[in-house]
């Protein structure tokens, strides 16, 4: 390590002058460093207020665009009645038509006024490619080119693009992206609330004996899981929102109670004053049950649920939710105005305060002169302080990563005076080579800790191959199943140990020397895991889609899947089966479950395990207490794999969720035969989500396109 001689000291020459003697001479000095500090802090006031002016261009857009949602979406509710029963020149389609037409037109003049970042460019082009459906879906509306509930879900290619704008919201301005996420989550609610009212009007008034097998059932289906996705989104908003957007809400809704209550009381009257029966229809919550019972339209119109009674009903709560939307949306309007104000005054303020900032640096010169000299000095000693005694400690602390190649000498800092200045930068070199020779060290001790776990691992994983291949050839020629019974046992402690070692290898950060050589059915990957637990016989699969997993990633998803069965096998009862099920995400993703009846784990014990599996730590001295674990993280890690574990939602039992990525699995082809095993388990493909399932796909999913 080289070690930077002394410079000499010249007599002659302002380099050596002391600084107090430079500052007394160089006055101008203070007067340059307020003005250029003074520029600067001009310079960020001038960018502030230009990036809270494209914040206010942003809030026009995203309100532009939640206007045009909520249209668009009314457009699609109103015009059920009158497209169902044929009559498409319905003046209230056409009304509806025209209000959405309108709004695109203002939603136009926005963009071309937003900021052009990669992002809003994406999220815009995202809504064109909706509208230029528009027109085929309106044509084809309630047809038999687009029946059941596909009519109403193709609003969906425009409305949900425009409703992600929201999360835009507060570009540049970070106090609004709560806000944004807020009207995400409030215009979610409105959507779903807006689909149920389409798809329950629609059961109300279509003609069920014309419809194809089945297609009843799909319509109460979807409709059941917008009633389901609208109280998500309700907690999603619940998550976000403040106390007092909390409060707005509930009194928006219970006003809106209030207002339906106050409807039905007038129809009433109106139904006596004419000598008519009058049926009071039960509350919303009430009549969206009863439809999705599969009652029929008469049995549900003797309880008084009629296609106008429900769709008031619900348009009711629908506006309550346009009302918030729209608070949102124009406060965040009005914020981002006051800052763009705000950023316009605090630049002219600025401006001002350099011209004072300047006269002050002069008067505080020679102040600085006369005790700047003692403080250098004092820093200088400071630093060798730390250099010497308490840095040197606190990088043995903190040198815990896994590093590369170290290299132990320093370039000095480039400054060869030898005033007080030059004396901190010997102190700063001193720093920086005790750094460094520390953190070398700490790299050679964790590399040779390293090669010698590989090697341990390596030698004990050819001895323990052998093994198996002896135990397979007795298991051969045994007979006796007693002694067969023996065989597999010992087979499967065996298999453990060599995962022991596998696990030391892929903690030591080594990969397997051995690579699955072609694609393998995700079926035969699970099943390859169950085969490493020892009891495997306790392992039931159930709905596994047909896919592929990529041969890079074979390996390590069977040695991550065999330690999450082994947890699940090992911690739950021996006469309780432990399930294994997996559902393809429209993405292409497919999400695994492993799901036992266990001792479950406490709250925050769980959180620390996903806190591992999530961003797995350096292996240190906690590692014999959870080897497993760090190994699945680690596993995941190289692959994009995602794993979680939660609670199973039951008084006991956890749940494993694994996600894997597209770019690990894919479709078998046409060609591909898959066994008939497979066959069996892809059998299983109407099995709905389970509610971790659900609930884990909206977790990782729900998040800004």
């Amino acid at each position: 390590m080289s070690h930077t001689p002394t410079p000499t000291r010249r007599r002659f020459g302002t380099l050596n002058w002391r600084v107090a003697q430079k500052l007394q001479a160089i006055l101008l000095i203070p007067v340059l460093v307020a003005l250029a500090l003074g520029g600067v802090r001009v310079k960020r006031s001038a960018d502030t207020w230009q990036t809270a002016n494209d914040a206010v261009r942003v809030a026009e857009l995203v309100q532009a665009a939640n206007k045009y949602a909520s249209d668009a979406i009314n457009e699609r509710d109103v015009s059920v009645i009158p497209l169902v029963q044929g009559d498409s020149t319905s003046s209230t389609v056409a009304k509806a038509r025209a209000i959405t037409d309108a709004d695109a037109k203002k939603f136009e003049e926005a963009v071309e006024r937003m900021p052009r970042t990669a992002g809003l460019l994406r999220r815009v082009e995202l809504v064109r490619a909706g509208e230029r459906q528009l027109a085929a879906v309106r044509a084809d509306a309630f047809t038999t080119k687009l029946t059941g509930v596909q009519t109403e879900e193709s609003y969906h290619a425009v409305q949900h693009p425009l409703m992600e704008i929201s999360n835009e919201l507060g570009f540049g301005i970070h106090s609004q992206a709560t806000t944004g996420r807020t009207l995400y989550a409030v215009s979610l609610t409105q959507a779903a609330e807006s689909l149920i009212r389409a798809i329950g009007t629609h059961l109300l008034v279509e003609d069920r004996s014309k419809l194809a097998p089945g297609e009843l059932q799909s319509q109460i289906g979807s409709f059941s899981s917008y009633v389901y996705l609208e109280q998500i989104a309700l907690q999603e908003y619940a998550g976000f929102a403040s106390t007092a957007d909390l409060a707005r809400l509930r009194k928006a809704l219970t006003d809106a109670q209030q207002k339906g209550r106050q409807q039905v009381a007038e129809a009433r009257e109106r139904a006596e004053a004419a000598g008519q029966v009058f049926v009071a229809p039960p509350s919303l919550e009430e009549m969206t049950k009863a439809i999705a019972s599969g009652a029929t339209a008469k049995q549900l119109a003797a309880r008084g649920i009629t296609p106008e009674t429900f769709f008031a009903a619900s348009t009711l709560s629908f506006d309550a939710y346009r009302a918030v939307e729209v608070y949102f949306t124009d406060t965040a309007l009005a914020e981002a105005h006051t800052i763009a104000d705000d950023a316009r005054d605090d630049a002219v303020l600025n401006a001002t305060l350099v011209l004072t900032a300047i006269l002050a640096a002069i008067l505080l010169a020679n102040w600085v002169a006369r005790t700047m000299s003692t403080s250098m000095r004092r820093l200088s000693a400071s630093a060798l302080e730390i250099a010497g005694q308490r840095l040197p400690a606190r990088l043995t602390q903190l040198t815990r990563a896994i590093p590369g190649r170290v290299e132990g000498d320093v370039e000095p800092i480039p400054i060869t005076s030898t005033d007080e200045i030059g004396e901190v930068a010997r102190a700063f070199d001193h720093i920086h080579r005790e750094a460094v020779r520390l953190a070398a060290e700490q790299a050679l001790l964790r590399a040779n800790i390293n090669t010698i776990l590989g090697n341990l691992a390596r030698r004990n994983q050819s001895l323990i191959e052998r093994q198996l291949a002896l135990i397979t050839t007795l298991e051969g020629k045994e007979a006796d199943p007693d002694q067969l019974a023996n065989l597999f046992a010992l087979d499967h402690l065996a298999t453990r140990v060599r995962r022991n070692g596998e696990n030391l290898l892929v903690l030591g950060g080594e990969t397997p020397a051995q690579q699955w050589d072609q694609p393998l059915p995700l079926v035969d990957v699970i099943r390859a895991a169950s085969s490493e637990v020892e009891q495997y016989e306790r392992i039931q699969l159930a709905g596994v889609p047909e896919a592929e997993i990529d041969e890079r990633a074979v390996n390590a998803l069977v040695h991550l899947l065999a330690e999450l069965l082994e947890n699940a096998t090992t911690f739950s009862s021996p006469h309780m089966a432990v399930h294994v099920t997996a559902e393809r995400m429209p993405d292409g993703r497919i999400m695994l479950e492993i799901f036992d009846e266990g001792i479950g784990l406490p709250p925050d014990e769980l959180a620390e395990i996903n806190r591992i599996l999530a961003d797995p730590p350096t292996v240190d001295a906690a590692i014999s207490q959870r080897m497993g674990l760090y190994v699945v993280g680690r596993l995941a890690d190289r692959h994009g794999i995602r794993v979680q574990l939660r609670p199973s939602g039951k008084d006991r039992g956890t749940t494993a969720l694994v996600m894997l990525p597209h770019t690990i699995n894919r479709r078998p082809t046409a060609a591909e035969e898959p066994d008939a095993d497979t066959m069996a388990l892809v059998a299983f493909v109407d099995r709905p989500f389970t509610r971790d399932t659900a609930h884990a796909q909206e977790n990782w999913d729900d998040q800004p396109s």
